[in-house]
């Protein structure tokens, strides 16, 4: 089986006849500061609510985040990460015609794909940083259904501005097209403000905005996202597609707890902002190519044939780009780590420059 995501540190691990905590997983983009100690607690002191079934309206998690992102309860519905809304929202609206960037999150492509829908790319210019630019909206046209945008984008890591989003929004609503934009990485972001569309939903009922708990907190393994709705009338089509349990107690309590944890969040933004750019810094003066990025990932582009085969014998892990559409061979994405092992890293790629 092939997967397109990163994460698979067991065949790696099997491969080189060690523990999979021995592999460094450069591949997957999770904060390096793990679960909050008071998520972690909380876990440990409630995990008899694996017994019971969980709330499946997921009452206390929606007002929690209602709290947090100033919004109202009403338009956010739960699920099993984003990517149950994203697949769920696929199968609720079957568009006939949609629209996604290139390179961006192959799981939008996919799902859409599912239900028949003819799928049309805007090819992000290398060139340009592979920023969005004016010319985007000349692609939102009568018979175009839907549109996905990723913000900060997956894997590029470049923000669209909230003031060209506007004009995208303006022109999807007059033209009744579904605008779905994935905020997930936007927690990382020092001044959403500036690029996140929250604070609009109650002014466009084409809006979806998908977030998830999975990277920023952490939380992959206990599948947690949400999605904040301008049209009440499609979240609740969206959430009679899925059955009543989508979100387990102990995601829905995680959920709640890290909300609440600012500290950490704040110690996230500062944490990934320096390595950031201690990575870049070392990336450029290997030789390699690296591309802005304002979530806590990095793009760039390889001097070295076949990286990630290299690196794989050293029990690095990191993500080959090529299956993006509008990447290359030559193209890598590493998830921002702690420190320690970010030097570890950039000594591993200093020994194959050197060869």
């Amino acid at each position: 089986m092939t997967l397109i995501h990163g994460g698979d540190i067991f065949t790696l691990a099997q491969k080189l006849e060690c523990n999979e905590q021995e592999i460094i997983d450069f591949s997957v983009n999770i904060n390096p500061l793990g679960l909050t100690p008071s998520v972690r607690q909380a876990l440990i002191e409630n995990v008899d609510l694996a017994i019971q079934y969980p709330d499946p309206l997921c009452r206390k998690l929606t007002e929690a985040i209602a709290k947090h992102y100033d919004l109202e309860a009403s338009s956010i519905l739960c699920g099993n990460g984003a990517a149950d809304l994203i697949f769920r929202l696929a199968y609720v609206c079957k568009p006939k015609r949609a629209l996604v960037l290139a390179p961006t999150f192959a799981e939008y492509a996919l799902a859409l794909k599912q239900v028949g829908t003819k799928v049309e790319q805007y090819l992000l210019k290398e060139e340009n940083n592979f920023n969005v630019e004016e010319d985007f909206l000349e692609y939102l046209t009568q018979d175009l259904d839907m549109v996905w945008l990723c913000n900060p984008n997956n894997p590029t890591g470049q923000l669209i501005p909230k003031s060209f989003l506007l004009k995208v929004l303006e022109r999807c609503e007059a033209l009744d097209i579904k605008l779905i934009v994935d905020e997930c990485f936007m927690d990382f972001v020092e001044v959403p403000s500036g690029y996140s569309l929250l604070q609009e939903l109650g002014n466009y009922k084409c809006l979806v905005i998908l977030k998830a708990f999975t990277k920023f907190y952490a939380m992959a393994g206990l599948r947690l996202g949400y999605g904040c709705f301008g049209d009440t009338g499609l979240k609740q089509a969206v959430q009679e597609a899925a059955q009543p349990w989508s979100v387990s107690g102990l995601a829905q309590l995680a959920g709640v707890v890290a909300l609440e944890d600012l500290a950490y969040a704040k110690a996230t933004q500062v944490l990934i902002r320096n390595e950031y750019l201690y990575i870049e810094e070392n990336l450029t003066r290997l030789g390699f190519l690296c591309y802005p990025s304002e979530a806590d990932y990095v793009l760039f582009k390889s001097p070295i044939a076949q990286l990630k085969e290299k690196l794989m014998e050293k029990g690095i892990l990191i993500r080959h780009c090529a299956n993006y559409e509008g990447l290359s061979e030559t193209h890598y994405r590493i998830g921002i780590k702690d420190h320690a092992k970010n030097q570890v890293l950039i000594q591993a790629l200093g020994e194959l420059s050197t060869r």
